[in-house]
C-alpha cells in the first residue's frame, strides 16, 4: 500500500510539473508572438523613417537642381543677348553675306532632315 501511495503521489508530482511545464511553454510562446509583432512594428517605423528621409533628400536634390537650371537659363539668355548684337551688327554691315550663309545652313540641314 506504500507503494501505491508513493506512485499516486509522484503521478501527482509528476503531472503538476507537466502542466508547470505546459503554462511557461504558453507563456513563452505568447511572448515570443509579442516580440515578433513588436520587431516587425519597429523594423515598420525605421523603414517609415527611411522612406521620410530618402524623399526629403529627393527634394532638396530636385530643388537644387532647379535652381541650377534657372542659373543655366539666366546665363544662356545673358550670353545670346551679348551675342544677337554682334550677330545684328554683323547682319546690318554684310547683309548679302549673312543672306548667303542662312541659305547655306538651310539647304544642309533640309538634306539632312530629308534623308
Amino acid at each position: 500500500m506504500v507503494a501505491v501511495r508513493r506512485k499516486k503521489t509522484a503521478t501527482k508530482n509528476l503531472d503538476a510539473r507537466l502542466d508547470s511545464l505546459r503554462s511557461d511553454m504558453d507563456a513563452l510562446q505568447d511572448d515570443v508572438k509579442g516580440l515578433a509583432s513588436d520587431a516587425g512594428e519597429v523594423a515598420n517605423d525605421r523603414a517609415k523613417m527611411a522612406v521620410r528621409a530618402a524623399e526629403a533628400i529627393a527634394e532638396r536634390a530636385y530643388r537644387l537642381a532647379q535652381d541650377s537650371v534657372s542659373q543655366k537659363v539666366d546665363d544662356v539668355e545673358a550670353w545670346a543677348n551679348d551675342n544677337l548684337d554682334n550677330a545684328r551688327d554683323q547682319i546690318r554691315e554684310q547683309p548679302i553675306s549673312a543672306f548667303l550663309i542662312s541659305l547655306g545652313i538651310g539647304a544642309i540641314l533640309g538634306a539632312i532632315l530629308l534623308r
